[in-house]
């Protein structure tokens, strides 16, 4: 979980680590719905998501949860 998706993105794949598109829920209101790509365009907690693999094979996503918008 990460509170800017895009910040955690970009510094994995800085140190090399083939890190998937973002995706968010469209619609989020319901698990029925599908995905659309990039952020959630409000940001809301658990809408948007980016997954990588380890070196074993295992599958991670990061969830953004918690973002607020930086001022000045």
């Amino acid at each position: 979980m990460t509170s800017d998706l895009a910040d955690a993105r970009a510094k994995l794949i800085a140190r090399s680590v083939a890190v998937g598109a973002i995706r968010h829920k469209d619609p989020i209101e319901t698990w029925a719905g599908g995905w659309s790509a990039g952020l959630d365009p409000k940001r809301r907690d658990d809408a948007s998501f980016a997954d990588f693999a380890d070196p074993d094979g295992n599958t991670w996503t990061l969830q953004e949860r918690g973002h607020r918008a930086s001022f000045g």
